[in-house]
């Protein structure tokens, strides 16, 4: 992510830069509807709309606490060491429409950053699909942005954060703010929850392929802006990182797809979507950082490694419900990691990676980043969970598990007949079912 000190402020916006802007907002606001569509069709037919609601709600949840308070403190001027900003911005107070970020209205930019904490507390929601309470979620999603996403933000990309200026780490849209800090997320709660009923003994089979495709085509049509607006800018940085988005899209598709194939003897639309989401997550990172043959091998590298990471679950016997860790939590690691090892001074205006002749300390920076903001997130993310579970239950009850929340907790039903089974799910290939009917892990 691009950013600019308050010292660096120009009078006036551009015009181009503004208009490129606004697009890309609009751009990342959309992944979260298209979130909701991907998540809801892993799903089974009782939770559907659960599962679309707790998306839709952190748009409107998410959105005030960030204009309250959750912008100053992420990108107003250091006030703790490089650990969290300052509050002369609460309320969005001193950001008026003549004011300016760089070359774009400070408003937009604060606007643009506001759709990325969206969508970061949205993701967390598929580690525990099917059995949260929907009051928890309501009170989990304020306190986890400003506590957790908040001061990820502010390290990474904040005027003095510690990763940005003391560390020399490099993420340009979002691998540890975004990806690794909402897969450690989704880690944390799934285990404060526990395993949804029946894991690993019933079948959980996506109950509409059809709508996770066009989830996953909204994700990516989205992941432009998320990616190529970080530049802040119409300029050729925005456009090679725009084609480095779409070639790692590519290539961690069909890295998926090869190891299906090799594995399982058969390719699935599942795995289709599943594997260009996993290079679209490790590209976020890199993407202003590695060339084209970079993103190549980056995509390529994410969608073999998370395919095989969801099934991680099974081994370790935690229920990630839509594989938040397998593929946002791992994908980002990737990404994130491979940075130290393909970045080129053409993208970064400096630092090179192993194989450009950077030598490891590129790489050292970044794995330390990696390490700490885990940690940090999974952490205080279980902190979080337990103390919401204690007070006032995080889990639903078993009843309205076994009957589905949609009807339990909204008194909705997403079909008007159970023709396709209320009670059915993904399949895995560590489900005890026949191998004919096995498809590949959700994602």
């Amino acid at each position: 992510m691009t950013t600019v000190t308050l010292a660096a402020e120009q009078a006036a916006p551009d015009t181009g830069d503004t208009a490129w802007l606004l697009a890309a907002t609009a751009l990342v606001l959309l992944m979260t509807p298209g979130l909701a569509l991907f998540y809801g069709g892993m799903v089974r037919t009782k939770s559907v709309l659960n599962m679309l609601m707790m998306s839709f709600v952190s748009i409107a949840l998410v959105t005030v606490v960030w204009l309250a308070a959750g912008y100053s403190l992420a990108f107003g001027e250091d006030a703790a060491g490089g650990l969290i900003g300052g509050l002369d911005h609460l309320g969005m107070s001193g950001i008026g429409p003549d004011s300016v970020h760089g070359t774009v209205p400070t408003v937009l930019f604060a606007t643009f950053q506001l759709t990325f904490a969206v969508i970061t507390a949205a993701l967390v929601s598929g580690a525990v699909a099917d059995r949260a309470k929907f009051g928890a979620w309501l009170v989990f999603v304020p306190v986890w942005t400003l506590l957790v996403y908040v001061p990820v933000a502010h390290w990474t990309w904040g005027p003095g954060g510690w990763i940005l200026d003391r560390l020399g780490a490099l993420d340009f849209a979002g691998g540890l703010p975004v990806e690794i800090t909402s897969g450690a997320s989704g880690l944390a709660l799934c285990l404060v929850l526990g395993p949804r009923l029946g894991f690993k003994k019933d079948a959980m089979r996506p109950h509409n392929l059809p709508m996770v495709v066009l989830g996953a085509g909204l994700l990516w049509f989205g992941w432009f802006g998320f990616n190529a607006g970080s530049a802040l800018g119409a300029n050729g940085l925005a456009a090679a990182v725009f084609l480095n988005t779409l070639a790692a899209g590519c290539t961690g598709l069909l890295g998926w797809l090869f190891v299906e194939q090799r594995r399982d003897g058969h390719a699935t639309t599942l795995g289709a979507v599943s594997g260009a989401v996993a290079g679209l997550v490790a590209i976020t990172p890199s993407c202003g950082s590695v060339s084209l043959l970079g993103a190549l091998v980056v995509g390529l590298t994410a969608g073999v490694v998370c395919s095989y990471a969801v099934s991680w679950k099974f081994k370790l016997n935690y229920d990630d419900s839509l594989d938040v860790v397998g593929v946002h939590l791992v994908g980002g690691v990737v990404g994130t990691l491979l940075i130290g090892v393909f970045a080129v001074e053409s993208m970064t205006g400096g630092p090179e990676g192993l194989l450009h002749g950077g030598g490891l300390g590129q790489l050292g920076r970044q794995l330390v980043a990696v390490a700490v903001v885990g940690a940090y997130a999974f952490l205080a993310t279980y902190g979080i969970g337990k103390a919401i579970d204690r007070t006032m239950g995080f889990r639903a009850s078993e009843e309205q598990e076994h009957t589905g929340l949609d009807l339990t907790v909204h008194a909705e039903t997403a079909y008007d007949h159970g023709v396709l089974g209320g009670h059915g799910g993904p399949v895995t290939s560590s489900s005890p079912v026949p191998p004919a009917q096995k498809v590949r892990p959700q994602a």
